[in-house]
């Protein structure tokens, strides 16, 4: 991903990555019911969207496909805050995240596991 996902751009593919190809008539009635958003303001996101290539529109109807994953964005947010806030310090980022939170025995183990796959 070149560009940043906006929030608001995060909302539409929200909608996209949970129920997969839809009509842009159908993403503006689920932003519609979900975020209160009306058509122009989905339609304004959709564009912009469409420009980046985070997603393809097809015809007929404005079929909208994302071309990212949740999961790619997710990876690049938290490499974004891992640079920002942390200054690339994966331990740093981790102790925060940590630091307050009490975690069960099968939590631990499910991020032992996690960490000796790497």
């Amino acid at each position: 991903m070149k560009d940043k996902l906006f929030d608001s751009e995060g909302k539409i593919m929200e909608i996209l990555w949970d129920r997969g190809t839809l009509s842009a008539k159908e993403i503006c009635a689920a932003a519609a019911e979900t975020i209160g958003w009306n058509k122009n303001t989905t339609y304004t996101i959709l564009k912009k969207l469409e420009a980046k290539g985070y997603i393809r529109r097809d015809e007929p109807g404005f079929q909208c496909t994302p071309l990212i994953t949740r999961s790619e964005v997710q990876k690049q947010e938290a490499d974004t805050l891992l640079q920002k806030v942390f200054k690339g310090s994966r331990k740093a980022l981790f102790s925060a995240l940590l630091e307050d939170e009490k975690l069960s025995d099968s939590e631990i183990e499910e991020l032992r596991r996690l960490i000796e796959k790497r």
